[in-house]
């Protein structure tokens, strides 16, 4: 199946890309705040107009010299993403008029060589026509105006955009891309996790925690499989959250866990497993998603400490209830470590589709009630009639009992681990549901 057209939108800081870039998704994708430079990734989504389909890319705002390293990391983020475009949506402020880095964007859109579509955003009124006349000293061409906040000519926006895309895109993916959201608190290397894992820098790395903000997702291809892998804010404790942009990530970073098939809970080696870090793994179980446990920067572990076993031990001690995650070491930084974690995000995933025959099922629920019968309570004791298998991602068993109040937590445990040692769970959670059934009686 042949790739969708990539559509990069640019432009200068606060010219109102994210605000374009919902609209034209339908969904609040990018976080949007009247603050500049909020947008610091790249964040991919899909777009559909005309039965024509297209990949969407956010952006940050460039400015005319960068003086940080996220402003200088924001650059390279756009000239990567325009490397990839087949058609770029130059953004400019109707209402301030043509600004100076108005002109750098224009100067780095020329180098890319890529078609330019320009458009003049927060245009409130059309009648009369805009003044957009010093707009073209650009040398971009006419611009389209349009008001994203309002949703004012995006129709028209969008009839240009499918307009200039190519027929067809050269470049092939799968057919199914794997979703996986990288999740963990604030600087434990999420990021350059992404970047070791995507073999180049697709999200900015910085030492100041919290540098993404946003789930970014941004799809590839690794051993002839595709991915898209959405990179997400670190997740701080509700006490930290003080910012509105910090509340905004927090709640992406639910969201991809929930749009993800498998998460992939990063923790910092030197700190081991956190409060938070629980709190983390406990809404990933909740959310039901595969899940795979990455303690990063292994290398500055101390050589006298570094004890993968003991680790792995004291990571099941403090995230039992996720105890069927595989454990994965790595040094992101030097990319070490990755090829296993793909290994152990491709295995939860297919573990979590895997299916158990209702013949195969119900003869494991017999053998495993004849060796452990089950409790009783007040003198009445659980009877398991038969079950099966009723779902997928995660695995889901439907149980027929004489009383679901019967079933003691323990006692579900024990057919969990008993279906575990007959087929590999590994790296995803298991339900079961129970459902009253009458005995007949003789």
């Amino acid at each position: 199946m042949g790739e969708k057209p990539v559509v990069v939108i640019v432009g200068r800081p606060n010219v109102g890309k994210s605000t374009l870039f919902n609209r034209l998704v339908g969904e609040r994708a990018a976080i949007v705040e009247a603050e500049p430079g909020v947008t610091r990734d790249r964040i991919y989504r899909e777009a559909e107009w005309s039965g024509r389909e297209f990949l969407l890319v956010d952006t940050g705002g460039v400015v005319a010299a960068p003086e940080g390293a996220i402003e200088a990391g924001i650059r390279r983020q756009v000239a990567q993403a325009l490397e990839k475009a087949d058609l770029a949506l130059f953004v400019v402020d109707a209402g301030t008029g043509l600004m100076p880095e108005d002109r750098v964007v224009a100067d780095l859109l020329r180098r890319a060589g890529k078609p330019v579509l320009l458009v003049a955003n927060k245009v409130d009124r059309f009648d009369p026509p805009p003044a957009l006349g010093e707009f073209y000293a650009l040398g971009m061409g006419e611009p389209l105006p349009v008001s994203a906040a309002q949703g004012l000519n995006t129709g028209d926006l969008l009839d240009a955009i499918v307009a200039r895309l190519p027929e067809k895109s050269s470049r092939q993916v799968g057919e199914e891309a794997l979703r996986v959201a990288i999740v963990g608190r604030p600087n434990v290397g999420k990021s350059s996790l992404v970047n070791a894992i995507l073999g180049a820098e697709r999200v900015i790395v910085s030492e100041i925690p919290g540098t993404t903000r946003d789930a970014v997702d941004t799809p590839f291809q690794r051993g002839g499989k595709s991915y898209v892998l959405i990179d997400t804010a670190g997740i701080r404790r509700k006490s930290r959250i003080d910012l509105p942009v910090e509340r905004y990530s927090v709640l992406r970073a639910r969201k991809a866990i929930d749009r993800a098939q498998v998460a992939v809970l990063v923790l910092d080696a030197l700190e081991g497993v956190t409060t938070q870090d629980q709190r983390i793994a406990g809404m990933i179980e909740e959310a039901g998603r595969a899940v795979v446990v990455v303690v990063n920067k292994w290398d500055l572990v101390p050589a006298e400490r570094r004890d993968a076993a003991a680790f792995r031990e004291a990571i099941g001690y403090a995230l039992d209830f996720i105890g069927y995650a595989p454990v994965v070491f790595t040094v992101a930084t030097a990319g070490k470590g990755i090829g296993r974690l793909i290994e152990a995000v491709d295995t939860a995933a297919a573990n979590a589709c895997r299916r158990v025959p209702a013949g195969e099922f119900n003869a494991l629920l017999q053998e495993a009630t004849l060796r452990n019968p089950p409790p009783q309570a007040a003198g009445k004791r659980l009877k398991i009639f038969h079950g099966s298998q009723v779902g997928t991602n995660p695995p889901v068993f439907l149980l027929y009992v004489n009383d679901p109040r019967l079933m003691h937590f323990s006692y579900r445990r024990y057919l969990e681990n008993q279906l575990r040692a007959a087929y590999d769970f590994t790296g995803t959670p298991v339900r079961f549901k129970l459902r009253r059934k009458r005995e007949k009686k003789a």
